[in-house]
């Protein structure tokens, strides 16, 4: 932990040397020491100090400063730090400016010069406001702070590019938090500037882009090689599994993701039925564990980039990235997953990433304690996520078209869930419409307040009064990019393996002599894994245990050429 910090000012070098001695002799393993002769670098200090989220324990300040009183410069200091101790160093001339001081700034000592010797005039003072001090003292934040307004899209999004990459952030919300309307106010940012972003060297990015971000945190934004064994382009369970065993099995190996690694098991809060874990893991430690062992093993991690299209040259697989950057490589994985469908209900779009959000239950679920929260879906992920939000919000009502939860969703779960005496089943039931209250301040259409949810058996509609609405639905697979002759079905997943035989295209497209692999496209040398691909089952485990096959298959191309 960083130490707090006893700044001192004093435009006598020579004073300013002996008290700063006499402090680092008796305090320096507890606090440092930090000390200025100037007033104008002291107060940029301190503002560097505040957006880095130090704390100041004391300030000891002389009265006679050519360019600004000591008075004066503790009032200012009052304004970054309130929570400090402050102390004015005076001659005996200046004993009247620190008894009046004692009211207008609040000083809590004045201290006569000299203060020889220390042991008697200096360090019992200073210890005793110190120990008041730390009474009340709560270590700040280190780290990025992200401010803005929490039914801001602008905002959700941030939280959950960062939190999906696994960057440690602090959320503050302007209209609850008093720490975020003082910085905004230090550093002069007016409310149209949100959200801010708070970088942990004190530096900000005002209403910052998604790569405007992931550059200044660096994350990796343009790949080291031009040329790859296999490029593997999605960092889902499948993703990450096949850049663990292609780069351990020493081929060069780019994982390149357009969001944030996980895809949708990273936002799981428990995943309770993968192998091993008999206690569960949470999508972000699996996320954190296979980031860890890839790069470990060297492969190389690209995000955020999308790919806009992969073409065949010169016997590589030229894949074009979204900055228009081309990378060759000889073998490609696609491991793209699925998105959750949008759900396009009167209303629904008005207010997404304002009160209404797909997936996201672990990014935003603390914002919603002891309020009404609806999940619709019946899958695993709507299962979890209402587990999860059942730790803070007052009731989770989730929404299904079924009659029940059985036919979709885990039995693990469904236990689970019946345990919770605040989630709550609407079965055969669906939402119709969603509606709010304006929102100027945050930029959008305001926030969700309201849910009409229609009885599929009786056809009536209630209005449910509603703070959140999680959409966990079906899903499409991300494959609308690829501009390659890859055969897809009629939803747009991969064809592989033999199942591309039995299309009416296959051997106008296939000039093979071979049947392709199992997991291989009608393009050879580009597979697919995980849910992306026809037939998959659509579960972690299989999707890990396809990723790390598709290597085999991939080694067995890269023989061939």
């Amino acid at each position: 932990m960083t130490l707090p910090i006893i700044f001192t000012i004093d435009d006598d070098p020579q004073v300013l040397r002996a008290i700063a001695r006499d402090l680092r002799s008796h305090f320096r393993q507890s606090y440092r020491i930090l000390s200025t002769t100037s007033v104008k670098e002291a107060l940029e200090s301190l503002l560097d100090l505040k957006n880095k989220g130090e704390s100041v324990a004391l300030f000891i300040s002389d009265q006679r400063m050519p360019e600004m009183e000591g008075v004066d410069f503790l009032q200012k200091a009052r304004e970054f730090f309130p929570d400090a101790r402050r102390v004015l160093l005076t001659a005996y001339s200046d004993t009247d400016a620190a008894i009046k001081a004692i009211n207008s700034v609040q000083l809590d000592y004045y201290l006569m010069k000299p203060w020889d010797p220390p042991e008697e005039k200096l360090y019992p003072v200073i210890s005793e406001l110190l120990d008041d001090w730390l009474d009340s003292y709560r270590p700040a934040f280190k780290g990025l702070k992200v401010i803005g307004y929490q039914f801001s899209p602008q905002s959700h999004e941030i939280k959950e590019f960062l939190a999906g990459n696994l960057v440690p952030y602090q959320w503050q919300d302007i209209e609850t938090s008093q720490e975020a309307g003082e910085l905004l106010k230090l550093n002069n940012i007016t409310l149209k500037d949100l959200p801010v972003v708070f970088l942990e060297n004190g530096s900000f990015l005002a209403a910052p882009t998604i790569p405007a971000i992931a550059a200044t945190i660096g994350l990796n934004p343009e790949a080291k090689n031009t040329i790859y064994d296999v490029v593997i382009i999605g960092a889902g369970p499948a993703g990450l599994a096949a850049s663990v065993y292609g780069a351990s099995e020493g081929l060069k190996t780019l994982l390149v993701e357009r969001r944030s690694p996980g895809g949708q098991a990273g936002t799981s809060s428990r995943i309770e039925n993968y192998l091993g874990f008999p206690n569960g893991l949470s999508g972000t430690e699996l996320t954190r564990r296979a980031i860890t062992q890839a790069t470990r093993l060297g492969a190389e991690v690209l995000l955020p980039r999308t790919v806009k299209d992969i073409c065949q040259k010169d016997g590589y697989k030229k894949i074009t990235l979204d900055n228009g950057e081309e990378i060759n490589t000889h073998a490609v994985v696609i491991t793209t997953g699925v998105d959750y469908r949008k759900l396009e209900t009167k209303g629904i779009p008005d207010f997404t990433g304002a009160g209404i959000y797909y997936g996201a239950a672990m990014t935003e679920a603390s914002a919603f304690r002891d309020c009404e929260v609806f999940v619709v879906g019946g899958g695993n992920s709507a299962g979890q996520a209402a587990m999860h939000l059942a730790k803070f919000a007052r009731n989770v009502h989730i929404v299904i078209r079924k009659d029940s939860l059985g036919s979709t969703m885990s039995a693990y779960l469904i236990d689970q869930i019946a345990t919770r005496k605040n989630i709550h089943l609407l079965c055969r039931s669906e939402i119709v419409e969603a509606s709010g209250g304006s929102g100027e301040a945050t930029g959008a259409s305001g926030r969700l307040e309201c849910l009409q949810i229609q009885n599929l058996d009786t056809m009536e509609i209630a209005q449910k009064p509603a703070n959140a609405l999680f959409i966990f639905i079906g899903a499409r697979p991300f494959t609308d990019w690829i501009g390659l002759d890859i055969i897809k079905d009629d939803k747009g997943f991969l064809e592989t393996g033999r199942d591309l035989t039995i299309h009416a295209d296959f051997k106008k497209i296939w000039k093979q002599d071979r049947d392709p692999y199992l997991l291989e496209t009608s393009c050879p040398g580009v597979f697919a894994a995980g849910d992306v691909r026809a037939g998959a089952m659509n579960r972690v485990a299989s999707a890990v245990g396809e990723g790390s096959m598709s290597i085999s298959f991939v080694h067995k191309y890269l023989a061939e050429v």
